[in-house]
């Protein structure tokens, strides 16, 4: 009995002396490394490597357009595999949304910071700074809300994908569910929606007229010659040549 006591009183004392001590003098450290906890539980961390051997048929962004649509529809894409998507659509992709895909962890941490200095000017989110890996993340896992929460989920899950996947089943799984369009998603399902053709009976131009719209895939079309399109459209083809894919 007095020895359990004694234990009890010991216990006491070492929680006393954690919270007096430690917990008040690394309040902050302690408070940040559970948020990054929370954070990091909250991610997709077990189905991150199926991802090489399945296909995405429902991302998060389709969930959302679906819900918006009060689930009459559910979008539908045409997949291809990576050594079907054309050489042009990649090169086109990355040159105007990810140049430094190949050689990046999956975090531009200097796109980031700009993005930040950007958004506290502004007051609001205005600019993402994500790379094609972030892109990824959000639109399988998460949706289009813009909020800082959703920002750390979406960096975390992206540097988990950089360590289970290969560069090119990231880059496949993004141009097969990208949204491209209301309720199109996918390269090849915007290809056949505004060209009629499939992607690789596309020309350059066309390929990259489809990349083109990419930060507004809602308010423009890859067929509009509006000075948006254009523009975009240019960027990318003067672009792509620089552009080196790893095999």
């Amino acid at each position: 009995m007095i020895k359990n006591l004694n234990q009890s009183l010991e216990l006491e004392i070492y929680f006393n002396y954690i919270k007096e001590n430690l917990y008040k003098k690394f309040r902050l450290k302690f408070f940040v490394l559970s948020l990054a906890l929370i954070i990091y539980i909250a991610i997709p961390g077990f189905h991150i490597p199926s991802l090489e051997y399945t296909r995405t048929r429902i991302s998060g962004v389709m969930e959302e357009r679906a819900l918006e649509n009060f689930l009459l529809f559910y979008p539908s894409q045409n997949w291809l595999n990576y050594d079907e998507i054309p050489d042009n659509i990649k090169r086109a992709t990355l040159a105007l949304e990810d140049d430094g895909f190949f050689y990046h962890k999956g975090i531009d941490w200097k796109s980031l910071q700009l993005a930040s200095r950007i958004n506290l000017r502004r007051g609001k989110i205005v600019r993402g700074g994500s790379t094609i890996t972030m892109q990824t993340a959000k639109n399988i896992y998460f949706t289009t809300s813009r909020n800082y929460f959703r920002k750390a989920k979406e960096i975390l899950t992206a540097m988990r994908m950089e360590k289970e996947l290969p560069k090119q089943t990231i880059l496949e799984h993004y141009l097969n569910i990208v949204e491209l369009g209301d309720g199109i998603f996918g390269v090849q399902s915007a290809s056949k929606k505004f060209f009629k053709k499939n992607l690789n009976e596309l020309n350059k131009e066309q390929m990259a007229r489809i990349v083109a719209i990419l930060p507004s895939p809602l308010r423009h079309s890859p067929v509009d010659n509006s000075r948006f399109v254009i523009r975009r459209k240019n960027l990318a083809l003067s672009k792509m040549s620089s552009i080196q894919l790893m095999e």
